[in-house]
């Protein structure tokens, strides 16, 4: 294995650094790799679901596309059981919410309160009486999908719930992962592509099963899973956590303030979905609409500089950014006399961290802590050295390829080149899909943290880049692939 040793020497020189990166609560400091590039009411509904503000019935579909502790503010936390709480405390039945989760974060050897889950430093347990709609291996594309359409016949495990909406009805969506140009990711594979998302939201408006649709997206590179794909006519309004080109970010982090309690060693939550929920938490959603919460979600989500933070974008119907959030996700009746106010008393971050290192802000918070010749601490440092070796391998082979293809001159060119605003990544999506999966038979899986070259193999495409080409450029580029669980394809193909 030719890059671990490279990871090692990677690893020993993090761990030296103490001024000049992120400080972590006393004199140790980790700089990250980003960080070199940085520059309703409950009782209100009435007894069919309906209310008396709008004809129809609220749905709701939460899901987290990951697993693992690193990863827990995209799971029971912020990203999916708080928004389940919001939506309960809003007036929506359990019948009408439906919940995609991996569930393995609350009751994890890694969680200081085992069976409780929080969102905030401090906060309040989010995780209790969350439905496990569709768990584990049932978190998948297909099901998400059908669930959508209302289709119970293509569900495959799981709790069988279904948006089994009529045309009067309003759909809310938030989906919380990692992401990159063109791709969401999923707990198993393959992963969710954009052009597959926009189809079947285009056949959920054919089968005139709503009113309106809205989309809350959490993911790195959000924007591009509509840039240039989500047409208007559909009344369908998407906010996203970041534009086509660049990270979301994580909050609530170690060595932030405020951080985590001392005994969590990961992320409480993301900087785009604690934004819009906060809000949602405190304010009269009869009064407040969609433009408004749209408006201070991207202030706050910049953190001002954007040194810190993403832009927060929106497509779709903008349209419908007038309508009240209330007609999707109801209110709760101790808000009502808070009504919204552009200049809020929600707390922007004095950090925040890059979606793709918050699984290294976790080993390393683990590693730092442990005690010295512990397990634990042996444990720690070889999550983080393989998740450095993993990262430094797809790196690497994705520039090789660019090269081989294109030649020195050209090859970076092309892989970095971003395509004008209002174009879609691709042209051919299957053959986006057909050269990950040959890129993955020569050097493993590419996992979340790959899907950030997701722009680079959709420009190989656009290049006209047949699969034999892909085959041989990748067959040279990846002579070893590291044994580490990251780049294992043993769950199969992204694609």
């Amino acid at each position: 294995m030719t890059v671990f040793p490279v990871a090692v020497a990677a690893f020993l020189a993090l761990s030296t650094l103490v001024a000049g990166g992120r400080d972590f609560a006393g004199d140790n400091g980790l700089r990250l790799p980003s960080e070199a590039s940085r520059f309703f009411r409950p009782g209100g509904a009435d007894e069919d679901g309906t209310d008396g503000d709008s004809v129809g019935t609220r749905w709701a579909v939460l899901l987290a596309g990951s697993n693992g502790y690193w990863n827990y503010r995209h799971q029971e936390l912020a990203d999916i059981c708080h928004a389940y709480q919001l939506m309960k405390q809003g007036g929506l039945k359990d019948e009408n919410i439906i919940v995609f989760m991996y569930d393995d974060i609350a009751n994890n050897e890694e969680n200081p309160r085992p069976g409780i889950i929080i969102n905030k430093p401090y906060g309040d347990d989010v995780y209790a009486g969350v439905p496990k709609d569709y768990t584990g291996e049932d978190v998948t594309v297909d099901n998400f999908f059908a669930v959508i359409l209302g289709n119970k016949t293509a569900l495959k495990g799981g709790s069988g719930k279904v948006v089994d909406s009529g045309p009067n009805d309003h759909i809310f969506i938030y989906y919380s992962d990692h992401g990159g140009p063109g791709v969401l990711g999923m707990p198993t594979y393959p992963y969710l592509y954009a052009n597959d998302l926009i189809e079947v939201l285009k056949k959920k408006h054919a089968s005139d099963t709503y009113k309106s649709l809205v989309f809350y997206l959490e993911a790195c590179e959000s924007g591009s899973i509509f840039e240039g794909l989500l047409p208007e006519g559909l009344n369908i309004y998407a906010t996203t956590a970041s534009n086509a080109e660049e990270s979301s970010w994580g909050t609530y982090c170690p060595g932030e303030i405020p951080g985590p309690p001392p005994e969590y060693e990961t992320c409480l939550g993301d900087l785009y979905s604690v934004a819009w929920m906060e809000d949602s938490d405190v304010h009269n959603l009869r009064t407040e609409t969609l433009r408004q919460q749209y408006e201070l979600v991207k202030k706050r989500t910049a953190n001002d500089n954007f040194a810190y933070g993403s832009h927060v974008m929106q497509y779709g119907e903008i349209s419908l950014n007038k309508e009240n959030l209330f007609l999707y996700i109801g209110t709760n009746p101790a808000n009502d006399n808070y009504t919204y106010v552009d200049d809020n008393s929600l707390r922007l971050p004095s950090k925040a961290v890059n979606q793709r290192d918050a699984d290294l802000i976790h080993f390393w918070d683990k590693f730092r802590k442990a005690r010295e010749g512990s397990p634990r601490k042996a444990e720690a440092q070889k999550q983080f050295l393989e998740a450095l070796s993993h990262r430094t391998h797809i790196d690497r082979a994705i520039k090789l390829i660019g090269r081989l293809l294109f030649g020195i001159k050209e090859g970076s060119k092309v892989l970095k080149t971003v395509r004008p605003a209002g174009q879609p990544l691709v042209d051919d999506w299957d053959c986006l899909k057909t050269l990950v999966r040959t890129f993955e038979a020569q050097c493993g899986s590419l996992s979340q943290y790959g899907m950030k070259h997701m722009r680079s193999i959709a420009n190989i495409c656009n290049a006209g880049i047949r699969k034999e080409e892909m085959a041989e450029a990748s067959a040279q580029a990846c002579v070893t692939i590291p044994d580490g669980p990251w780049s294992s394809l043993a769950k199969g193909f992204s694609a």
